[in-house]
C-alpha cells in the first residue's frame, strides 16, 4: 500500500447519506411491524419518545439539530465545566453519606469508608443523626487537613456547623485551609418539614454563618442548596432545576441583605442534585444546571471566577427499590456514571440496601468500589465533558434550561422560593408531575426491572436494621413534601401478598390455562406470569382445553385464573374454557390479549377481565387481590 493510498477516508468509498433515505428504511420497518403506515418526517416522528417537561426526543439527531455553542470548559456558561480542567487532575470528590445515630458507629463506618476510596465524608447530624455532641466522637481520627466534612444538619445546622469549626480548630488545622460544606438549608427545611415558623431566624442564621465563613474560613461553604427535597417529591428534572435555582437567588438575596459581596455570597453556595439511571437525562441536567445558574450569576453582577456553580449528584432514592434491592447495584452504577461525565464536582452512589434501613460493611463497600472502578478502572474523569459535542446531549441540555428556566420564572412569579412552598403551588406541580408519571408506572410503560418486570417471588428479603426516621416527608411532617419512590404501588400489593403468606402459608395464586398449540399459547402464560408476580400472586402454569380445564382448576389450589393462547385459537376455544373454568368456581377468569370484536361473546362465557400490554397492571394486580379477599 502506497503512502497516497493510506490518505485516503474511508468513507470516500461510500456514497453521503442523507436524512429522507433514512426516513425510507424507517417506513420499510414501521410497515412490515405493523405500526404504521407513516411516511417521511412522521415515520421518524414514530420513533420519537416523549419525557418530562413537554421534551421530546428524536431517533435521530444531526448537525441540524446541534445547540448554540456553549462555550469552553471553565468559562461561563460552564455547561462543559466549572474549571478548565474538570476533574482531570484528581477525580471528582468520592463523598460517602453517613446516617447513624449512635456516633462510635458513625465513627466505625467514617473511618473505614475513608481507609478504602472515599474522600470526603457526609454525615447526618442531630434529628435523624448523630446528635452535635457527638460529632467529634463520630470524626475521632479523622484527618480533618485532607477529609473534607459535609453536614446534613437540619434544623440543628448553625450548633453542628459551630462544633465542626471547633473540632477544626482543635486539631490544629488553620481556619483558612479548612475545606468543608456545612449544610445550612432553611428553604430545603421548609420543603421538608412544611414548617415555616423559624424560617427567618434561620435565615438569618445562615447569613451570619456565611458571613463569618467569608472572613474566617474561606474553604468553607455555608449554605447547600438542596434539590432533593423536589426530586423525592415526584418532579421533574425541570421542576427540580427550577426550584433550585429559586432557593439560589433567595439566598443570594438573604446574603447580599447581610452585607457581603455578590461573589463572596456566590461562593457561600452548593448545589444538590440527584442522579438517576436515565444516563443522559442526567448528564443533560447537570450540563444544564450549570448554564441556568451562569445566567443568574450573569444577572446578579456576579464575576466569571465566582459565578461556577459549585455541585453535588446523589444518587436517586426515588429510583431504589425495596424488592430485588441488587438490582439497585446497577442504578446506581449508571446513574454514578452519568454523575461524573455530566461533570459534578462531588458524587455519592447510596448503597444498593439504602430503601431497606441502615446498610451494611458490604453495601458501602459496593457504593465507593463503584466510583473507584469509574474512577480508576474506567478513567471517566480524565477526559473534560466527554459528552460535550454530542447533538442529542446539546440539544437535551437546551431544551432542560429552558424548561427548568420556564419553571423557575412560575416560582419567581408566586414571590419566590418561600412563597411557592408556603402557598402549595410548588407541591401542587410536584404532585401533579408525579401523578401522571405514577400512570406511566401502574400501566409499566416506565418499567422496574425486579418489581412490575421480572419479579422473582422466592428471592430471599433482605433484612437490614431500621433507618433513622428522615426528617419530614410522611405522615406527621407538618404538610412538608412527601417522599416517593418508584415501587410505591406495587410494594404495597407484594406486602399484601406477604402478609397472606405469613398467615397461611401460601401466597395467592392464579392458573394460567393454556390451550391450544404450545407456541400459540407460550408468550401470553410468560406475559401473565410477569403481570401476576409484580402483585405478589403465584402463578400455576397448566396446559388445559374445555374438558380438563375444571379438574386442573381443582387441583392448582388457585382461585383466579387467566386464559392464555393466540387471537385465533380465541376464537375457537375460548368460551368453552372460560365456563369450564366459572364452574369449577374460578372467582375470576381473565384473558390475556385485547378482546376485540369478541368482547360481549367472551364476557356472556364467564372472562371478567382482559389483560395485556399496556393495560393497568396496579389496578389488576389490586383488584385481583381484592376478590381474593387477600388484606
Amino acid at each position: 500500500m502506497t503512502a497516497e493510498s493510506t490518505e485516503l477516508p474511508l468513507a470516500a468509498a461510500f456514497p453521503d447519506a442523507d436524512r429522507e433515505q433514512w426516513q425510507r428504511l424507517v417506513e420499510g420497518v414501521l410497515r412490515k411491524s405493523g405500526v404504521t403506515e407513516a411516511t417521511g418526517a412522521a415515520a421518524e416522528d414514530a420513533l420519537a419518545t416523549d419525557l418530562q417537561d413537554g421534551i421530546r426526543i428524536r431517533p435521530l439527531y444531526t448537525a441540524e439539530d446541534g445547540a448554540a455553542p456553549v462555550g469552553l470548559p471553565g468559562f461561563p456558561p460552564f455547561v462543559r465545566g466549572g474549571s478548565p480542567e474538570g476533574t482531570t487532575v484528581a477525580g471528582w470528590d468520592v463523598r460517602q453519606r453517613h446516617v447513624q445515630t449512635d456516633p462510635r458507629r458513625a465513627n466505625e463506618a467514617v473511618l473505614a469508608d475513608l481507609e478504602n476510596g472515599t474522600t470526603s465524608v457526609w454525615l447526618t447530624v442531630g434529628d435523624g443523626g448523630v446528635p452535635v455532641a457527638g460529632l467529634a466522637e463520630a470524626l475521632k481520627g479523622v484527618y480533618l487537613d485532607l477529609a473534607p466534612v459535609v453536614l446534613d444538619a437540619g434544623a440543628d445546622f448553625a450548633p453542628a456547623a459551630e462544633e465542626l469549626l471547633r473540632l477544626y480548630a482543635a486539631s490544629g488545622v488553620p481556619p483558612r485551609e479548612a475545606v468543608a460544606s456545612l449544610g445550612a438549608d432553611p428553604l430545603g427545611l421548609l420543603a421538608r418539614t412544611g414548617d415555616d415558623s423559624k424560617l427567618r431566624v434561620q435565615l438569618e442564621s445562615a447569613a451570619r454563618l456565611a458571613g463569618r465563613c467569608v472572613t474566617e474560613a474561606p474553604g468553607v461553604r455555608a449554605l447547600t442548596v438542596d434539590a432533593l427535597p423536589y426530586h423525592e417529591a415526584g418532579g421533574s428534572a425541570a421542576e427540580e432545576l427550577g426550584a433550585s435555582l429559586a432557593t439560589g437567588v433567595a439566598y443570594l438575596r438573604q446574603l447580599t441583605d447581610a452585607g457581603l459581596d455578590v461573589d463572596d455570597a456566590c461562593r457561600q453556595l452548593e448545589f444538590r442534585y440527584a442522579a438517576t439511571a436515565d444516563q443522559f437525562l442526567t448528564i443533560a441536567k447537570l450540563r444544564a444546571a450549570r448554564r441556568l445558574w451562569a445566567r443568574v450569576a450573569e444577572v446578579c453582577g456576579v464575576s466569571p471566577e465566582a459565578s461556577a456553580q459549585r455541585q453535588h449528584a446523589v444518587t436517586s432514592t426515588v429510583m431504589m427499590t425495596r424488592r430485588d434491592p441488587w438490582v439497585n447495584m446497577l442504578r446506581t452504577t449508571v446513574a454514578g456514571l452519568s454523575a461524573g461525565v455530566g461533570g459534578a464536582d462531588a458524587v455519592t452512589v447510596l448503597p444498593f440496601d439504602a430503601a431497606l434501613g441502615v446498610s451494611d460493611a458490604f453495601a458501602r463497600r459496593i457504593a465507593r468500589n463503584t466510583q473507584s472502578v469509574l474512577l480508576e478502572e474506567s478513567h471517566l474523569s480524565k477526559v473534560i465533558d466527554p459528552a460535550g459535542g454530542s447533538w442529542y446531549v446539546e440539544r437535551l441540555t437546551d431544551e432542560l434550561a429552558r424548561a427548568a428556566w420556564s419553571f423557575f420564572q412560575d416560582i419567581e412569579g408566586a414571590g419566590g422560593q418561600a412563597a411557592a412552598l408556603r402557598s402549595g403551588m410548588l407541591a401542587h406541580r410536584l404532585a401533579a408531575t408525579w401523578a401522571r408519571r405514577s400512570a406511566d408506572l401502574a400501566h409499566r410503560r416506565e418499567p422496574i426491572t425486579g418489581v412490575s418486570e421480572f419479579p422473582h417471588l422466592a428471592e430471599a428479603p433482605v433484612d437490614r436494621e431500621p433507618a433513622p426516621a428522615p426528617v419530614g416527608g410522611g405522615p406527621g411532617s407538618g404538610g412538608g413534601l412527601p417522599r416517593v419512590r418508584r415501587d410505591d404501588a406495587y410494594e404495597r400489593l407484594r406486602s399484601r401478598s406477604d402478609a397472606h403468606l405469613a398467615a397461611s402459608g401460601d401466597r395467592p395464586k392464579v392458573l394460567l390455562a393454556g390451550f391450544g398449540p404450545v407456541a400459540a399459547h407460550t408468550a401470553r402464560v410468560a406475559f401473565a406470569a410477569n403481570l401476576f408476580q409484580a402483585g405478589g400472586i403465584e402463578p400455576v402454569q397448566e396446559t388445559v382445553d374445555a374438558e380438563s380445564a375444571a379438574g386442573v382448576f381443582a387441583r392448582s389450589g388457585a382461585r383466579i385464573a387467566v386464559l392464555c393462547s393466540s387471537d385465533a385459537v380465541y376464537g375457537e376455544q375460548a368460551a368453552a374454557v372460560a365456563a369450564a373454568l366459572k364452574s369449577a368456581g374460578a372467582l375470576r377468569v381473565y384473558l390475556a390479549g385485547k378482546p376485540g370484536e369478541r368482547r360481549a361473546e367472551f364476557e356472556a362465557a364467564g372472562v371478567d377481565s382482559f389483560v395485556f400490554a399496556g393495560c393497568d397492571a396496579v389496578e389488576v394486580l389490586s383488584s385481583a387481590l381484592d376478590v381474593m379477599e387477600v388484606a
